[in-house]
């Protein structure tokens, strides 16, 4: 298992069955920078291009294995750079490496992210689960929501009057407290508004309604537990 703990505001560790080990227990990362934490960061890194899906309620590998990991054993610890490369070699459609951060596993998919197509089923059986795709071939990014095997909301940034799941208006609330939306559940920012900044409010919105939090050296550097995975 992959440590990935060095000071005291990582409290990140690889993927055991059940996600816990040193650090894992103390979610001592703080919000709202990339040192420290949160998802605000991602709206301002212009190299934000593979899919992240957290989970809570399961550990990092049951993450992968219902993400799609393909059965034996994985290619190993890899950084966002071995897991792009060998995205090219592997019979799959994604390589996804895992970790624990902030009572959450997560998984960084690198090719065609599976969260997107398998968040009811990550969510199965009372889980809570995230999906955050930044679509970079295809904007705008997006996000969905699912609990206890059920999609609940989703809906594109900057399109966020435009919604689905079973709850649409699951988080209303909060993106009219933040001005993403006006009262009526239109959209509230003006057409001049720079994406990054319209986007940072809305992940401001993700990260303190759910507690979301991976910085960036777990995207980026650190090397992590990493399954080949497939969509469907």
């Amino acid at each position: 298992m992959a440590d990935t703990t060095g000071d005291e505001d990582r409290g990140a560790v690889g993927g055991g069955e059940g996600g816990r080990g040193r650090g894992a227990g103390r979610d001592t990362g703080r919000t709202g920078g990339v040192a420290g934490g949160g998802i605000q960061w991602l709206a301002d890194w212009p190299d934000w291009f593979a899919g992240l899906t957290f989970a809570r309620g399961i550990g990092p590998a049951e993450l992968a294995a219902r993400l799609g990991a393909l059965p034996g054993p994985g290619p190993g610890p890899l950084d966002a750079g071995q897991a792009w490369r060998l995205c090219d070699t592997v019979d799959g459609d994604a390589v996804a490496r895992v970790g624990t951060w902030a009572g959450w596993a997560f998984a960084v998919e690198h090719g065609l992210p599976a969260g997107g197509e398998r968040l009811a089923e990550v969510a199965r059986a009372g889980v809570e689960a995230v999906h955050l795709d930044p679509q970079p071939d295809h904007p705008p990014r997006q996000f969905a929501y699912a609990r206890d095997g059920e999609l609940v909301c989703c809906f594109a940034l900057g399109e966020e009057c435009w919604r689905g799941g079973h709850r649409p208006d699951f988080l209303v609330p909060e993106l009219v407290a933040a001005k993403v939306l006006a009262p009526d559940g239109g959209c509230a920012a003006s057409d001049d508004e720079p994406g990054r900044d319209r986007d940072r409010r809305t992940l401001a919105v993700l990260e303190h309604r759910f507690g979301l939090s991976l910085p960036r050296h777990l995207i980026e550097s650190a090397a992590l537990p990493a399954y080949v995975t497939c969509t469907r």
